[in-house]
């Protein structure tokens, strides 16, 4: 399971796919409604906020806006929309980390998407908060 903190405009299709299965199992992970993933180092900056469902919903929110920028038909039924958006907490370090980890996914599926991205600059999820600091804790590498 991947939940990117960069914006999902730089994903390729095969990536913003995959980031929308994960956040929906995500989604059910945190109302409790499965048995499996419960332990997902990527569900902690969820589980930070006041409310990790209606944060990851809203994430889930923004991942859908891009897929319908992109004409896909993701299924927005799928998701509630809270009322009031928590903000995900993510160092500087660990955009670093994610942007690398992208870069280095994509030039190896999806090659030709690369000359869409930019050299640097990139943006955060809208619903992330950037702060100094280095690669999160519950990141895996």
């Amino acid at each position: 399971m991947r939940l990117w903190s960069l914006h999902p405009q730089y994903l390729d299709p095969q990536g913003l796919v995959a980031l929308w299965r994960e956040g929906l199992l995500a989604q059910k992970v945190l109302q409790g409604e499965t048995k499996g993933y419960t332990k997902h180092p990527q569900l902690h900056r969820f589980r930070e906020t006041p409310d990790p469902t209606a944060a990851i919903q809203s994430y889930l929110y923004y991942v859908w806006l891009e897929s319908k920028a992109r004409e896909y038909q993701f299924d927005n039924t799928k998701i509630a929309r809270p009322k009031r958006e928590h903000r995900i907490i993510v160092p500087t370090g660990q955009l670093k980390y994610e942007r690398e980890h992208l870069l280095k996914k994509i030039s190896e599926r999806s090659p030709n998407h690369l000359k869409n991205l930019p050299d640097d600059n990139w943006q955060a999820h809208p619903l992330v908060k950037v702060v100094p600091g280095e690669i999160a804790d519950w990141e895996i590498i």
